[in-house]
């Protein structure tokens, strides 16, 4: 494999002393490729952990340039590939390396990239929980020429509790889904996360109901009125859009808590907020469409 160099996010999530230190970026990328991670585990018997470390390892938590423009997260080289391919320079000047249209794309070839070579073989003879055996056998096996390189992926793992994932049984079929089916060269695609049993997406500057319904493939006719908005409206950058229709109150455990009211909030917003149907909120605080809430006011939740 190639030589490992540290990118600009992975130098700033390391302290002078040389230990990786928790990065909110890191922690995205972790919920964003979890499940795909954990399927990959149940076809390939690859552990999540080590999967999820390489990539956080090799891609910068997906802000390099081979990430960014190729969708590669594991820094592999062309050798026998026939796809799309992405030049840039590391051992050697303008190296030729894959890309894929998809980050999923990515995340499976580096699975078949071990478990079809003879070189990772006796990998898999490991169990599925022995993390430090495996992040060893890869340095020893000579997928990277970095000589931290295994004791980092065991700090990433660590750090991260990303071994938690190596006993998963199930996952998200939703979220591999979406980065399975979803993207072209180049293009980050908006990442689904889950709260109060649904999904969202944040928006992005530029994003409209119609442009956020084309990527998840609903009607955004149905995606507006999941929002309690028009379909026309406007979406401003960082607004929560709901991908399925909002419950009618919060999750279990704000049964007994109140939402109280700051400056800039609205019925709207902590509707949004909570995943909560705008109705609803309204309903079950025992106030009418037309009332006008005050900063300090409680809200029932649930």
């Amino acid at each position: 494999m190639r030589k490992l160099f540290l990118s600009v996010a992975l130098f700033l999530s390391v302290m002078a002393h040389g230990q990786i230190r928790w990065n909110q970026e890191y922690q995205l990328y972790i919920d964003q490729y979890k499940d795909i991670a954990i399927e990959q585990m149940h076809r390939w018997k690859i552990p999540a952990s080590i999967t999820l470390a390489q990539g956080l390892y090799e891609s910068g938590a997906g802000k390099s340039e081979l990430a960014r423009r190729g969708n590669n997260h594991f820094g592999i080289k062309c050798h026998d590939w026939l796809g799309a391919t992405i030049h840039q320079d590391d051992d050697a000047r303008n190296e030729c390396f894959r890309a894929y249209k998809t980050v999923y794309e990515s995340f499976d070839d580096h699975s078949r990239f071990l478990s079809e070579s003879q070189r990772y073989k006796s990998l898999f003879k490991l169990k599925r929980t022995d993390y430090k055996g495996w992040a060893r056998g890869l340095k020893t096996a000579g997928y990277a020429t970095n000589p931290q390189y295994a004791s980092k992926l065991i700090e990433l793992i660590q750090l991260y509790k990303l071994d938690r994932y190596d006993t998963a049984k199930t996952y998200d079929k939703t979220l591999a889904k979406h980065t399975k089916d979803k993207g072209t060269y180049g293009r980050m695609l908006h990442p689904i996360k889950k709260y109060n049993d649904n999904y969202y997406v944040i928006a992005n500057k530029g994003d409209s109901f119609r442009s956020i319904a084309a990527e998840m493939e609903v009607s955004y006719k149905k995606l507006a009125r999941y929002n309690d908005r028009d379909k026309d409206d406007s979406l401003l950058e960082g607004e929560i859009v709901w991908l399925m229709k909002k419950r009618p109150n919060a999750p279990k455990e704000y049964e007994d808590r109140l939402h109280y009211i700051k400056a800039g909030e609205s019925m709207y917003s902590i509707s949004q907020m909570y995943g909560i149907r705008l109705k609803s909120l309204y309903k079950m605080n025992g106030l009418s469409p037309d009332y006008r809430i005050k900063v300090g006011d409680g809200l029932r939740l649930r």
